[in-house]
């Protein structure tokens, strides 16, 4: 049985002075080593959510649960051991003059030692191939470069979890490749646990599971090929759907037979190869 690692139990959460609540008895679970993407439109409640995993909030009534540790004032500090999160605006992320100092940032405010930090950071880096921008001033970096930097900041201090809150959505395509393929690797080597929160069901489509939130609650759960067969309901959402999706259901139009949905590109122009070589 797969080990739960989170777990959300009929959780309500609202601003204070604000009607109705952001989150509306919301009840989910978060299996260690899997890659979770929670999507829905602005004011769906996902950030609201991802803020209260790290305990930036703590719910009116339900329970919150993060390695089996019940999210409380008094375990907070403990629980932010375990989550590391990537925000929206890697600038907003950096506080060091050198690559190096932003991502020891974390380890100098957790008091590991000197010798074990600079472990820690070259390893980082080299994990998400930016060694060689050791001594680099952040701002001079590309946004992906920037994003990859954040991300080392956090696997340095060796969280169980990671959080991408809308993490890629200030990339461009290339930068937001490269971010994701980082993570995948990381999650893959380490056995990271990943929460993707975002809109944008490109990058779900890479998760091993999907929840949609719809006005803070949760509207359906799934693998990707499973939510994405939900094409309207999604488009009624404010949620689009994914490029290789539209564009298998336009060829299968035209005549093209393909035996199965695919997810991303490099599987549907495999498919299309096929088609081709078996004409």
């Amino acid at each position: 049985m797969p080990e739960e690692i989170i777990s959300i139990e009929h959780v309500y959460f609202r601003y204070p002075g604000q009607d109705p609540y952001v989150l509306n008895d919301i009840s989910l679970s978060v299996q260690k080593g899997e890659w979770l993407a929670i999507v829905g439109h602005n004011g769906s409640g996902k950030s609201t959510l991802a803020k209260m995993l790290n305990g930036l909030h703590y719910p009116e009534k339900g329970n919150v649960t993060v390695d089996q540790l019940p999210l409380s004032e008094e375990t907070v500090w403990e629980i932010r051991k375990r989550i590391g999160m990537v925000f929206q605006n890697p600038d907003n992320q950096f506080v060091g003059t050198t690559v190096q100092d932003d991502v020891a940032f974390g380890l100098e405010n957790s008091g590991v030692p000197q010798e074990i930090m600079a472990e820690r950071v070259k390893d980082a880096l080299e994990r998400v191939n930016m060694l060689s921008f050791l001594d680099q001033e952040p701002h001079h970096l590309s946004g992906g470069q920037k994003q990859r930097v954040a991300v080392a900041g956090i696997i340095a201090i060796i969280p169980k979890v990671i959080i991408l809150d809308e993490a890629t959505s200030m990339l461009d395509p290339k930068g937001r490749q490269e971010v994701l393929e980082t993570i995948r690797e990381l999650k893959d080597k380490l056995g990271l646990t990943v929460i993707s929160i975002t809109h944008d069901l490109e990058e779900a489509s890479r998760a091993d599971r999907m929840i949609v939130l719809n006005k803070g609650e949760v509207f359906k759960k799934g693998k990707p090929i499973e939510i994405f067969q939900l094409e309207d309901e999604l488009v009624e959402l404010g949620l689009d759907i994914p490029f290789t999706i539209k564009m298998t259901k336009k060829l299968t139009q035209l005549g093209f037979n393909f035996p199965n949905t695919y997810i991303t590109e490099e599987e549907l122009v495999d498919a299309l190869w096929t088609l081709h070589l078996n004409k």
